[in-house]
Formats: structure tokens, C-alpha cells, sequence
């Protein structure tokens, strides 16, 4: 007998279990998607989280990751954040959490700004992880730190001023 479910196939293999690990390469996905666009700089940085991997001079996912990004995918694009948010929340660690964010807020300033859309999605993890945005800041400023290049194009940006001393507000 020819089988003819072949359209589900792609969900061979897929436990659909909701890891940590899951969670992570999903919340990514959440982000990059939020503004309904998604950029050079945002690919990369999955990439660069997920661990790339050199095929014939492209540089893709490796083979270990491709199915849990894959499986990301589908997910996503089904799935209300509030519904992930709700279901991934409980089987995350203090540190996972604080990574997630760490992470996806990372992302969201790889172009240079958080659209309002990223903004508004990064204070739904806030809020549904249950992290201040007192508790976060410090994590906040080196992101943007790190993600403000405009202190190597701009001979007046604010930074470079004579005596300015780059410093953590705890």
C-alpha cells in the first residue's frame, strides 16, 4: 500500500519536546521575526550562537543543529509568543534565562537599534521571566555597548569625548 501521508514527514523524528536548549534557538527565532524583517546582522548572530559550520565555501548550520533550528522554525511560525512564553518559562534556570535575554536583546541591537517592535517583544520575556528591568540594566548598557559602533564613524559621538570614561552602573 502507497502511503500517502507523506506531507508529514517532516515531523519524523521531531519528539517535540520543549528543552532549554530548544527554548534558546526558539527565543532567537521570536526575535529575529519581530520586526517582520530579518537582517544580515541577525542571521549572523544566530549563527554565530548556533555554530557554523563551512560547506563548499558557504557557511550554514551544523548538521547536529539544522534539525533543532528546523524544528524552531515550524514552531514559531505556529505558535503564539505568549503560548511559548507560558510553556518554556518553567523549565528554565535563572541562568538560562538571564542568557535567552542576554541573547535575543543581542540580536535585536545587531543593526545597530531595537525596532519597536523588537522592544516590545524583549519586555514580553522580561516580564514572563519574571527579571526587573533594575535587576537587567547592567547587562542592557554592555549590549549596547557592544553594539554601538556609530563610536568609530561619529568624531562627535558623545563617548569619544575627551576624559569620557566608559563605565558600569551596578
Amino acid at each position: 500500500k502507497e502511503k500517502l501521508m507523506g506531507l508529514f514527514d517532516i515531523f519524523k523524528g521531531d519528539t517535540g519536546e520543549i528543552t532549554p536548549h530548544f527554548a534558546f534557538v526558539t527565543s532567537l527565532i521570536y526575535m529575529i521575526g519581530a520586526d517582520g524583517k530579518v537582517e544580515n546582522e541577525e542571521v549572523g548572530q544566530l549563527l554565530a550562537v548556533l555554530g557554523g559550520e563551512d560547506s563548499g565555501g558557504a557557511i550554514g548550520v551544523g548538521a547536529q543543529n539544522q534539525e533543532l533550528l528546523d524544528r524552531a522554525f515550524r514552531y514559531q511560525q505556529n505558535t503564539p509568543v505568549d503560548t511559548f512564553l507560558t510553556e518554556v518559562t518553567p523549565i528554565l534556570t535563572d541562568a538560562q534565562k538571564m542568557c535567552i535575554l542576554t541573547n535575543i536583546l543581542d540580536s535585536s541591537l545587531s543593526d545597530g537599534s531595537a525596532a519597536p517592535e523588537e522592544q516590545t517583544l524583549f519586555g514580553q520575556f522580561l516580564q514572563a521571566f519574571g527579571i526587573s528591568e533594575e535587576r537587567f540594566k547592567p547587562f542592557f548598557d554592555v549590549l549596547v555597548l557592544k553594539n554601538d559602533r556609530t563610536v568609530f564613524t561619529k568624531t562627535d559621538h558623545p563617548s569619544n569625548q575627551p576624559g569620557h570614561t566608559v563605565q558600569l552602573k551596578l
